[in-house]
């Protein structure tokens, strides 16, 4: 394909507003503009799209697995690669891969893969969430508690060596295991600090978004729930401008507690879609092993042998159908919680999440059904004929 081409005959969402009869450019990795149709200049090659929607990539920002693969079994760059391939057809065209609580070898390792990944440009790879291993066993869900542990001087500056390594570092926390002032120097030095995986109080919470604490990890799961007399961590997500992971699945959050927080949030921070998917996206695997433990698939849900949670079957179109056509928000906020707020909660709203000149082209085709057609990643199609 040229190095400059024109996407034609679909509506054109760019993160804000719609476009019809319009056409989107793109030169080289990023988007030009968005045009009237018949207004593309010549020389330029258009590709006629056959319809539907033309909508910014999606952000997923907890991200286990796919492609058969977990990074925590394989923290290594072919392992990236895989995870971040089989989340591409179902739009995610940056995504940050999650390192669940693991040992402080196979950490090193991850955090050693994923820089590489960012020198060797892996498309689709955003960054590393590492999350844990500093949480609270009360809240541990999924995660083996005999690997989390607090925060040490030692692992802080081990973060803030790997955010000078990576596009972006975000690091999950329970307050339980690090204090405040870890937080701030975490903030400071550029990592993106998410609070989960807590029992925590709500004046405590609120706290450590003071100390720079940004986003809370899947919110209503594996925390301190809003009560009469306590609003937990849950409650500070809301109440507060902190950002706000939610699994959009119909299992993990009912559809009315979606619509009651999605009521109540304050701003600047907004509830953002994240799958929390495992190696089962894009395979027809029906278990899986997590530190030597085993992951049963069955009924659109990953559990443990116990029946906790582990984890989703979900990827990020689904999740953008869900809340559009069960939890009743229109396309345009749903197509925003999947691109827009999350690229914003992790700073890089600036090239991702939305069309305008210079952004990245990384754009999905949908049909007007919402299926997905087409993939560009910095304007290489990667999914779709």
């Amino acid at each position: 394909m040229s190095d400059r081409f024109a996407l034609t005959g679909a509506r054109i969402f760019d993160g804000t507003d719609w476009h019809d009869n319009a056409a989107l450019v793109v030169k080289g990795e990023v988007v030009e503009a968005i045009l009237p149709a018949g207004a593309v200049p010549s020389g330029v090659s258009t590709v006629e799209t056959g319809g539907g929607l033309l909508v910014p990539g999606f952000v997923d920002i907890q991200v286990n697995g796919g492609g058969g693969v977990m990074l925590n079994d394989h923290p290594d760059v072919a392992s990236i690669e895989t995870i971040c391939r089989a989340h591409a057809p179902f739009g995610t065209t940056a995504l940050l891969v999650t390192l669940i609580t693991d040992t402080p070898a196979i950490t090193a390792a991850a955090i050693a893969a994923g820089a590489e990944a960012a020198r060797e440009q892996v498309p689709g790879f955003l960054g590393l969430h590492l999350e844990g291993p500093h949480l609270s066993i009360a809240r541990k869900g999924a995660h083996d508690p005999a690997l989390i542990r607090p925060m040490t001087d030692a692992d802080q500056e081990a973060l803030i060596a790997a955010r000078k390594q990576l596009p972006v570092l975000l690091t999950t926390i329970a307050p339980e295991s690090v204090e405040p002032a870890r937080v701030a120097a975490l903030a400071e030095a550029g990592v993106v600090v998410s609070l989960g995986h807590s029992d925590t109080d709500y004046a405590t919470a609120t706290a450590f978004a003071e100390a720079g604490a940004t986003v809370v990890t899947h919110l209503f799961n594996a925390m301190s729930q809003i009560g009469n007399r306590e609003p937990g961590l849950a409650g500070a997500a809301i109440d507060t401008g902190l950002y706000a992971g939610i699994i959009a699945d119909g299992i993990h959050v009912h559809p009315a507690t979606m619509i009651l927080a999605l009521r109540g949030k304050q701003g600047p921070g907004k509830i953002v879609l994240v799958t929390d998917a495992m190696a089962t996206i894009g395979t027809d695997m029906t278990s899986f092993t997590l530190n030597g433990r085993t992951i049963y698939r069955k009924d659109g849900s990953l559990r443990l042998a116990d029946g906790t949670l582990a984890g989703a079957d979900l990827d990020m179109i689904s999740a953008v159908r869900y809340v559009h056509r069960v939890v009743g928000l229109g396309l345009d906020e749903a197509l925003r919680m999947a691109s827009l707020y999350p690229a914003e909660a992790i700073g890089q709203a600036h090239r991702l999440g939305r069309f305008a000149n210079g952004t990245a082209a990384d754009i999905v085709g949908l049909s007007e059904g919402l299926g997905v057609r087409n993939v560009w990643i910095g304007g290489e199609r990667v999914f779709g004929a």
